[in-house]
């Protein structure tokens, strides 16, 4: 029975340490994976925010209208420089930076934000940040008269 036993014990000393080889693989599987997860999620999250912002750096530069025509009713015209102003300072005001172009007919304002979202877990493989961009698009009115008789 002695030799039964000691027969035994080298059998199982030759797999001591394959389990925790293993689990340690698991285990930084696991962590690599829920910090893909995490990281991607807030890149979505941080994208989505360049957007918002960029839409409504859009909608401020499409509320430069002319006060003097407005005011009087005879047209609410939007200036295009004016317009482009609005929507850099939304953005500055924001935190946030980017680029605003109005097109050749000065009839469509667009806003492009740009940033970078800091990463949490991927930093440890060597990946700081990630770009974020966001954009928006305003169509300015021209020449919109107000009704007769008001």
């Amino acid at each position: 029975m002695f030799f039964r036993t000691r027969g035994l014990r080298g059998k199982q000393g030759g797999d001591q340490g394959g389990v925790t080889v293993f689990v340690a693989v698991c285990v930084i599987t696991l962590i690599g994976i829920i910090g893909v997860a995490v990281d991607g999620g807030n890149k979505m999250r941080a994208t989505e925010r360049a957007d918002y912002i960029a839409g409504e750096a859009a909608r401020a530069g499409g509320q430069a209208i002319d006060p003097a025509d407005a005011i009087s009713g005879r047209a609410a015209v939007v200036d295009p420089q004016a317009a482009a102003a609005a929507a850099q300072t939304y953005l500055r005001s924001a935190g946030a930076t980017g680029t605003v172009s109005v097109s050749a007919d000065a009839k469509t304002l667009t806003v492009t934000v740009t940033g970078s979202y800091d990463t949490k877990f991927l930093s440890v493989v060597g990946i700081g940040s990630l770009p974020v961009s966001g954009h928006g698009k305003a169509t300015l009115l021209h020449g919109v008269t107000a009704p007769e008789g008001n």
